[in-house]
Parts: C-alpha cells; sequence; structure tokens
C-alpha cells in the first residue's frame, strides 16, 4: 500500500492493512531489555512531524505505563491551533475491531452464528447459489466486490444514504470469487455486517456500539461520528494538494458506516487494548477466535483475523490494523507477549509518512530492539548485475530487477517503479520515509536465488526465476505539436483531475494532490507512465477530437473524461 498510483490511492476511503510479519534479520540494534525512556521514544516521532502542518497524536504503552502520550503539529492551520494529545480524530477502518467485536457479542448471546448465511438476514441478497456466510464477511472472503472500489464512488461520498440503499447499490454484483476460497479486503462486507447488527439487536450501529462497547469501557470521547457523546475538541483533517495542505474532502459518515465511521482519541484506543487485555466484553474462547487468521478452503492462511491484521513480529504475534478516510490515516498495533500498545493517528490523509512506519519504529524501540536509520553505500555494479532478473510473485505475478547506473530499480507486473539505495552488499531500501527494504539471498554455489521484500512489517520471500526479463515498451517519437491534442485536464472523479502537459522537452501528467509524472509516447495515442506502473491511452471522436483517456493501472482500466 505504500506505492502510491496516479489514482485512488490517496482517496481510498477505508484501507487495508498491511501485512504483518517481520524479520529484522539482524537490522536492529542489540535487544536491550531497558524500557526506552519518553524523550527516546520522542525523538523518534518527532522527527516526522513539523510545527506548521497538520500532525499526529501518538501513544505508546508498554505493561500498563504510559511511555509516550504527545501530539505533533496542529489541528487546524488557519486558527494555528496546536495538536493536543486528547483530540478526536476519525480512526476509517479500525473502526472494523468495533464492528466484529459486536458481532461476536451476537454470537455470544446466541442470536446469530459464524456459518449463518447472508441471505437469513438479506432474503433477496443475490449470491448465485453461493454460500457467503458472516465469518467470509468478517475476514474479507467472501468475493463480494468492495463498494468503495466501485467507479463513481468518491462523487457521491458526501450524499447522505441509507443502509438499506448502499446495500441495494453492490448486492447485484457479481461475486468476485468462490467464498472462502480466496482473500481480497472488502468493505462492502463489513458494510453488511453493521446491517446485520442492526437487524439482529434492533438498535442502530451507532447506538449498539455506544450501549456495548464505548460506554462499558468509559471510551467517552469515541463514537460513530454524528453521534457523539461528549465535546471533546476535534481535529481539522486535511489533504495535501501539490505543496500546501487544504481541508480534505467532506464525506457522509453514513458512507463508510461500519466499515470506517468510528472517531476516537489515543487515549481511548489505550482504553480499548487494555480491555481487550483483560478479557472484557467477551468470553476467552471468542477473544482468541478474534485473534485467529483465518485460513482459506486450501489451507492458506491469509493474514487476517475478525477486525485485525495477524502476524509475526520479532518473534511474537502482532494485532494490528491501518485506517484512510478523508482527512485522516491511521495505525494501530499491539504486541500481546511484551503488553506492547501502539496508536498513531494522522490528521492528513496524505503528505506525511505512512503512520504504520512510524507504529513499527516505535513498538521496536518500546520492546527494545530499535530499527536503525538506514544509510547508503556504494555497491560495485558487477555485484548489483548479479541481482538484476525476474522474481517470482505468484504464477500471474512478477517482480523484475534492473540496474540503472549504481541504483536498482524494482517493479511488479502492472505497478510502479521504486529505485533502491544500497545499506549492505546485498540489501537495499526506498528511503528514510518507507520501511521497504530488499534483501537478495544466495544458495551454496554462490548463486542469487530469492529476493525477501520487507515492507511495513511484511516479509515475502521472492525466488529468482530463469525468465528473461520483458522488454521496456518502444518509445515513439512525437513532437510538441503532435501532443498539444492530448494537453488537458481529464476528469475521474468529481474532485480528482489528471492534468496532462509539456513541460520544456518532457510530457507530464499529474493527478489532484499528488506531484508530477513523466510520461514517454508508445503509441500514436498511448502513453507509459512507468515511474507509477500506468498507461493513459486516449481516445478521439469522429472528427479527431480527443474526449477521454483511459488510465490502465493495477488491473483496472479506468476513464477520464476530457473537461478542458
Amino acid at each position: 500500500m505504500a506505492l502510491t498510483p496516479i489514482a485512488f490511492a490517496s482517496f481510498l476511503l477505508l484501507q487495508a492493512p498491511i501485512s504483518l510479519a517481520q524479520n529484522l534479520n539482524g537490522l536492529s540494534q542489540s535487544a536491550a531489555s531497558a524500557t526506552p525512556s519518553t524523550q527516546q521514544l520522542d525523538q523518534i516521532a518527532k522527527g516526522y512531524y513539523k510545527a506548521d502542518q497538520p500532525g499526529a497524536t501518538v501513544i505508546v504503552i508498554k505493561d500498563g505505563k504510559v511511555l509516550l502520550r504527545k501530539a505533533y503539529g496542529l489541528a487546524n492551520l488557519s486558527t494555528k491551533e496546536a495538536l493536543q494529545a486528547d483530540h478526536v480524530m476519525r480512526l476509517g477502518s479500525i473502526t472494523k475491531q468495533f464492528t466484529a467485536v459486536a458481532i461476536l457479542q451476537l454470537i455470544e448471546a446466541g442470536k446469530i452464528a459464524l456459518n449463518d448465511p447472508v441471505s437469513k438476514f438479506f432474503p433477496d441478497y443475490p449470491v448465485s447459489g453461493k454460500l457467503v456466510t458472516i465469518e467470509h464477511l468478517l475476514t474479507h472472503t467472501s468475493g463480494i466486490p468492495s463498494y468503495t472500489g466501485k467507479p463513481g464512488f468518491m462523487a457521491k461520498s458526501m450524499t447522505d444514504i441509507s443502509v438499506s440503499e448502499m446495500v441495494d447499490s453492490f448486492k447485484s454484483d457479481a461475486l468476485e470469487f468462490e467464498p472462502g476460497t480466496a482473500y481480497k479486503y472488502n468493505n462492502s462486507g463489513y458494510f453488511l455486517l453493521g446491517a446485520i447488527i442492526e437487524k439482529v439487536s434492533g438498535e442502530t450501529y451507532a447506538n449498539y456500539v455506544a450501549k456495548h462497547i464505548f460506554m462499558p469501557l468509559d471510551m467517552n470521547n469515541t463514537a460513530h461520528e454524528g453521534h457523539e457523546r461528549s465535546r471533546q475538541a476535534r481535529a481539522q483533517g486535511y489533504s495535501q494538494l501539490g505543496d500546501v495542505f487544504d481541508p480534505s474532502m467532506k464525506i457522509s459518515m453514513t458512507q463508510p458506516y461500519a466499515a470506517g465511521s468510528i472517531a476516537s482519541t489515543v487515549d481511548d484506543l489505550a482504553k480499548w487494548d487494555a480491555a481487550i487485555t483483560a478479557g472484557k466484553l467477551l468470553k476467552a474462547d471468542s477473544w482468541q477466535r478474534a485473534f485467529t487468521s483465518y485460513k482459506l478452503k486450501n489451507g492458506q492462511v491469509t493474514n487476517y483475523a475478525y477486525g485485525w491484521g495477524v502476524g509475526q513480529f520479532e518473534g511474537q504475534t502482532m494485532l494490528s490494523h491501518g485506517g484512510g478516510i478523508p482527512g485522516f490515516s491511521t495505525y494501530a498495533l499491539r504486541l500481546p507477549k511484551d503488553k506492547v500498545f501502539v496508536a498513531v493517528l494522522h490528521n492528513a490523509d496524505r503528505g506525511l509518512p505512512q503512520p504504520e512506519m512510524i507504529a513499527t519504529r516505535l513498538a521496536s524501540a518500546a520492546i527494545g530492539k530499535p530499527i536503525p536509520e538506514f544509510k547508503a553505500i556504494s555497491v560495485d555494479e558487477k555485484i548489483l548485475d548479479q541481482y538484476v532478473g525476474v522474481y517470482k510473485i505468484d504464477d500471474k505475478n512478477r517482480r523484475f530487477v534492473t540496474r540503472e547506473g549504481n541504483k536498482l530499480v524494482m517493479t511488479r507486473t502492472d505497478g510502479p517503479r521504486t529505485e533502491l539505495q544500497a545499506y549492505a552488499q546485498n540489501a537495499f531500501f526506498k528511503d528514510q520515509n518507507s520501511l521497504l527494504r530488499v534483501e537478495f539471498n544466495r544458495q551454496a554455489n554462490g548463486e542469487v536465488n530469492e529476493a525477501v521484500v520487507y515492507q511495513n512489517g511484511g516479509s515475502v520471500a521472492h525466488p529468482k526465476l530463469k525468465e528473461a526479463l520483458p522488454q521496456p515498451p518502444k518509445v515513439v517519437e512525437m513532437t510538441a505539436e503532435q501532443f498539444a491534442v492530448f494537453e488537458g485536464d481529464y476528469q475521474i472523479q468529481a474532485n480528482f483531475i489528471l492534468n496532462v502537459r509539456r513541460e520544456g522537452n518532457r510530457f507530464i501528467t499529474q493527478a489532484t494532490g499528488q506531484g508530477p509524472v513523466g510520461i514517454v509516447a508508445i503509441g500514436a495515442d498511448t502513453f507509459s507512465a512507468a515511474e507509477v506502473g500506468a498507461q493513459l491511452k486516449f481516445e478521439k471522436d469522429a472528427d479527431g477530437k480527443v474526449t477521454q483517456l483511459i488510465l490502465n493501472q493495477g488491473g483496472r482500466a479506468i476513464p477520464a473524461k476530457k473537461i478542458k
């Protein structure tokens, strides 16, 4: 999730959790049992924020003791109000934890069961004879397409909508796969879970979670946005547009609903974690199920349970989730073995370092294994050439590693390019604002046999293949006069525009709120944006006038009408 495409990634309403299995392979400093001081943790966090920009509220707890509770940056750029640690922030998809616990409470009460089909609660829900269960909804294995990924979603996101209207908007969409056979993060599933909570309990979702979760735990500043029980100060949410931060787009909280409508504070999230540790709200076996990764029908583990991502971190289980919603990006993790909890809540949806990266660094320090800052070194080009090649992701997708001068460049099938700097003879990193790194391993005879990619807490080994690197598209010469017909603004959504223009000898495209990306012609009407793994194909009417472009990226073809 860290590699931002031209379109949509900045505005994905409710982001998926990051994969969670980290092994620092000796990169951490020697483990120190001593608990870090507040000053040491503050030193890690404060370097990522500026006093005159949006920032974060941060909390780090170990064994019930608060090690760091602090705010950085501004809550309101217009008034210059500083962020305070108790400011309310939108959580985005961290909401899913509360929805999942509400479902488990109803299961314990005997009102529903994990294997209940969706059709039990929505008799007219068309599932084409497939069995979609509550557990499939909880684990993102239902195959139901996510409503937040549908074309036109963001254009209507400011409109209030009823629960039944939203369900009607996606219930006829064909399943993307057989339920239980694959994992694909899906906001529709959690929206349906909210509707089920309402149908079974007779209460609105907002009232249910308040009455049965927040109030019993004295989480007084936590609520479905719009249904607050306190007047606690709220932070303004921002989006970076070019070099400046502007107030984020508005969104009706009827749209994220049970998938992402909760707002809270780091203090209340600490109460939430303490309640989980104490086994409150649910029976012990229910909590265990909530934290157990779902297994697909083929036995593969998904690294996702019920509202939490599940993985390994320095030899112990880590449970976590991130959230992205207009104006805010969030991340919270817990390490049950070391009794560590970290929450990082940003009041900007883009323009700041990723909250999961900061939370990971803080958690590593809290357990005495701080992640060092990477320092670039030089590696002989002959050694770099040994890493060049094709690496397997799965049967259809590959990672490609090439050399450009003294750097390696990594791309993936239909994905963006990432320049890598060496910090060891066989290890490379992206930059200091990312935990993305790649290590190349060798077999006994010295040949490179795999690339291990570490990203935001996750690690995946990709075996090196004997396949040839794909040939880059042949660049077509195009004059400024020929390119002029393509220049203009192309609307993807109401508030999301692709601008196409020429800057000197370069052809450029730039999406709302993002930096410029170079494009090159690979056909008479087709351009490659290799930097972000995309292609732009322009379409003309019968008179030869350009009317729209099609953005092909990440397996999606996204139309954008020319408006200027």
